[in-house]
């Protein structure tokens, strides 16, 4: 009894000595800390559960050495003010409160206090007043966005003194005064250096463009001043910084003549100079010079005389619109417009006669001038533009006539009802304005989907419209892969990805910045506080109930250990999920069963090595045989290459619904005393993948789950149906390993768009994509056809299914290409020549199908790149461009 004793008071010393001595957190961080949390509502839960921030931890504090490193709270709902506390965390090296329209007041002057501060990202709060002199202070700082507050005042001059800064975005504000340039005594925008990004727009700016502001050794590509009230002329130093690729300078009061030397700026993909004040003048000679041109705009210009007709040629050039100037003569667009033209827009001009070549069928808006009352009055160039097409939304079609609450929205990806988290995309500078156009914004979805690490599919944009800005608004909801919500961790991830630029869209859709809507979270009560008394008496009373537990531990242990037998042959789906919460839940199957353990260990004879076909990252593939005398290909997952049960219950419902002539079908599946394997149909011949690889190669099972990568027809991600032109699409995908004689995924890259990217159609000879070929193609002399093929390819490979051609139309393109190199096409012989050819060139016997396919890797490189299969991971390196 008394070792009893003894044991009690050791006990009870312990459990009061960790409300002293377990405090993980800095004593300075945790009281800054709980020093913003009293003047903040709606913090995390976590925030009110402990006292010891990094120990907990809270959620949206980042700890390294006990001491307080980030501080991430967007889109959590804050109201308060960001008072001087903050800058008690010394060691802080970010710090991201973005949509928190609550958050409001003047910003504290303590952020200068922040030395080792690396990003700042205040964007979508309402904050207001004077931005604090003492962000200057910030010698580390590279990210700073301030934009889409309420700040007014001028731009402090101190921000020179961040010379490690790269982003810049003061947009959205009401800013005034001119912009401050470096002088004796005192710094100015001119010595940033390092910055690629000037955002300034959409404040009320006056005064003019300094040309200090400008000089040859900057590097800034993003360069937004439209919507100020900025006036004089423009600086010809403005054309030194040849690294521009953006340029805004619309919706100001600029006033002389456009400057001659943008010429300049090789680099040049958007220029916008409207709505400003401009001297009468000819178009400048860089109309007709910037190759890298995508997207021209300068209405309401004061432009005079004739329109040079190689504008119309440019390579890159997409756009066109200088309405409402004073173009004049005729308008000629000659023979040899650029292939990616989509719009000229001259309406209110003065033109008076026209010649067009053959060569534009796009959009070409001419009201307004004299042209229209004379020859081409009734044509389609002298009439109101009119909507032909819907402006794109996701489609949610596979839901049928499903509806949700007020407060909810559809999953497009599985039609469940769910919260998802959503706010506005807005594009500053897109290089396309058919709204309509589903493989652009397919492609946004895509990449969205997959940067930020979400379910494919789960991602909805609504309601696409170029506002008062010129912007392009997008309305986007971004859906959870399980359950109705996102928890706070993910809103922490998502909002910080978007508002730190981490998320880059597609090319085609230029800079961009997000607010997010508020998010709504399921109710979380948050108790009273309780106090150290009560707490010392709770740890007493726990550690006495410690010492009754340990005596029925052994007996509960042993005991649990038979039931976990019985309930697993019962119940298998019982734990698909470690937290338990899926209650035990059958994966919904098409087509497929479930194994026991014991009956897979018996048809593989123990799992025995003269049963073992394969094997690859992610385990081994033995061959089975049922009694029932069904052969099998069981592919059993090692130790450690495991997923998550609901991850493994995702993938099997996946892989049963995908039924195909020319797959591997899924028999089966077991998730059984920590066992993941998969059963599939058991190929006896080999598989077409051995046709097209080298005899030394060692390849892998042919399954639905690891070989689709890069093969299924992206479409397949939308609609979850596989279609003839799917066929038409893998198809393509294998005539592009014949030209390779790559994977279709190596090193990250996919094969389909590396060769796109690098096709030129100009190269009569290799069509540009001589680094891509294949040695033993490449070194032919004459590669008569090969210009057809890979156009046949590239149709065979196109996104949308009803841009490729059907699989009779494949055949017979390929034989007219046959044809015309002199070969025989008659299918029967040609099919057993071709065989008996290819046998005696290999002289190897058929391998068996299951044998591995590439050298092994570890099972976390099985998501490498393919961009549409979810397998992506963003770069820790954070440098928006």
């Amino acid at each position: 009894m008394a070792t009893v004793c003894l044991l009690l008071c050791f006990l009870v010393c312990c459990c009061v000595g960790i409300q002293v001595v377990s405090s993980v957190t800095d004593p300075r961080d945790a009281a800054a800390l709980r020093s913003l949390k009293e003047q903040w509502r709606n913090t995390p839960p976590s925030w009110h559960k402990s006292g010891d921030p990094c120990g907990a931890p809270w959620e949206g504090v980042t700890c390294n050495n006990s001491r307080v490193t980030a501080l991430g709270l967007s889109t959590m709902g804050l109201v308060g003010k960001l008072s001087g506390d903050i800058g008690g965390l010394t060691e802080l090296r970010s710090l991201d409160l973005s949509f928190n329209r609550g958050l409001t007041g003047s910003l504290s002057s303590s952020l200068g206090d922040l030395q080792k501060l690396n990003i700042l990202i205040l964007a979508g709060c309402g904050f207001s007043g004077n931005i604090p002199d003492e962000l200057g202070n910030l010698a580390e700082l590279s990210f700073l966005a301030l934009n889409s507050n309420n700040f007014t005042g001028k731009v402090p001059a101190s921000l020179g003194n961040l010379s490690k800064l790269y982003w810049l975005d003061l947009a959205d504000n009401q800013l005034t005064g001119s912009l401050p340039i470096s002088t004796s005594t005192s710094p100015g925008l001119d010595l940033l250096k390092k910055a690629k990004h000037f955002h300034f727009n959409k404040n009320q700016l006056s005064g003019p463009l300094p040309a200090k502001l400008f000089s040859s050794d900057m590097v800034l590509i993003h360069v937004l001043f439209d919507g100020n009230q900025i006036r004089g002329t423009i600086p010809e130093s403005l054309g030194l910084v040849q690294t521009l690729e953006v340029l805004r300078l619309d919706r100001n009061d600029l006033a002389g003549v456009v400057p001659s030397n943008l010429n300049n700026l090789t680099n040049i993909v958007e220029l916008d100079l409207s709505n400003n004040s401009f001297q009468s003048s000819e178009a400048p000679t860089w109309f007709s010079t910037l190759q890298s041109l995508t997207t021209l705009v300068i209405e309401y210009g004061s432009l005079q005389g004739p329109l040079p007709q190689t504008l119309f040629s440019l390579p890159e050039i997409q756009q066109v619109k200088l309405r409402n100037n004073a173009f004049n003569d005729t308008l000629i667009m000659g023979n040899s417009i650029g292939q990616q033209l989509q719009l000229v827009d001259l309406q209110n001009n003065q033109i008076s006669t026209i010649t067009l070549g053959s060569g534009f069928t796009n959009t070409l808006i001419l009201i307004g001038n004299p042209v229209c009352t004379t020859a081409l009055a009734n044509t389609e160039y002298c009439q109101l533009e009119q909507q032909t097409a819907r402006p794109y939304s996701t489609s949610l079609a596979n839901c049928g006539t499903k509806s949700c609450s007020p407060d909810q929205k559809l999953n497009p990806q599985s039609c469940d009802c769910a919260y998802p988290y959503g706010g506005t995309l807005y594009f500053r500078g897109p290089l396309f304005r058919e709204l309509s156009n589903v493989n652009m914004f397919h492609s946004l979805e895509m990449s969205l989907w997959v940067k930020l690490g979400l379910t494919p599919g789960s991602v909805s944009l609504q309601n696409p419209f170029f506002n008062l800005d010129d912007y392009l608004q997008v309305q986007l909801e971004l859906f959870p892969s399980g359950g109705k919500y996102f928890n706070r961790t993910e809103i922490l991830r998502l909002g910080f990805a978007l508002s730190n630029q981490t998320y880059k869209p597609p090319s085609e859709f230029g800079p961009y910045y997000f607010i997010a809507a508020p998010y709504f979270f399921p109710d979380e009560h948050v108790g009273p506080s309780i106090s150290s008394r009560a707490i010392i008496g709770i740890a007493i009373g726990c550690c006495v109930l410690v010492l009754v537990l340990v005596g029925l531990g052994a007996y509960a242990v042993r005991q649990k250990k038979r039931a976990d037998k019985a309930i697993g042959l019962s119940k298998p789906f019982a734990s698909w999920a470690s937290s338990g919460k899926d209650s035990g839940g059958a994966p919904q199957l098409k087509g497929a069963r479930w194994f026991s353990y014991d009956e897979l260990k018996k048809c593989t004879n123990h799992f025995s090595e003269s049963n073992e076909i394969g094997y690859g990252g992610y385990g081994k593939v033995y061959k089975g045989l049922l009694s029932g005398g069904q052969l099998l290909a069981i592919k059993r997952a090692a130790r450690g290459s495991t997923q998550g049960g609901l991850e493994f219950k995702t993938e099997i419902e996946l892989l049963s619904r995908v039924h195909h002539k020319n797959l591997v079908g899924l028999v089966g599946f077991c998730f059984e005393q920590g066992e993941q394997m998969l059963v599939y149909e058991f190929m006896p011949n080999g598989t077409l993948k051995e046709s097209l690889s080298e005899p030394s190669e060692h390849l892998n099972a042919l399954t639905a789950s690891s070989n689709l990568q890069g093969y299924l027809d992206p479409e397949y991600y939308m609609t979850q149906q596989l279609t003839e032109k799917s066929d038409v699409y893998s198809f393509g995908v294998v005539m592009l390993e014949l030209v390779t004689a790559k994977q279709p995924i190596e090193k990250g890259k996919y094969i389909v768009r590396e060769v796109r990217l690098a096709m030129n159609k100009n190269n009569e000879e290799d069509y540009g994509l001589r680094e891509f070929m294949d040695p033993t193609i490449r070194d032919v002399s004459n590669l008569t056809g090969f210009g057809r093929f890979v156009e046949l390819t590239m149709q065979c490979v196109e996104e949308s299914a009803a841009d490729r051609p059907t699989m009779s139309e494949v055949v017979k393109t390929l034989e007219t290409i046959l044809q015309n190199d002199g070969l025989n096409t008659n299918s029967t012989s040609s099919a057993s020549s071709s065989a008996t050819e290819f046998g005696a060139l290999k002289n190897v016997p058929p391998r068996h199908p299951y044998n591995d396919a590439l050298p092994k890797k570890d099972a976390n490189d099985s998501a490498d790149a393919f961009e549409y299969s979810g397998g992506y991971t963003i770069s820790a390196k954070v440098e928006p461009k």
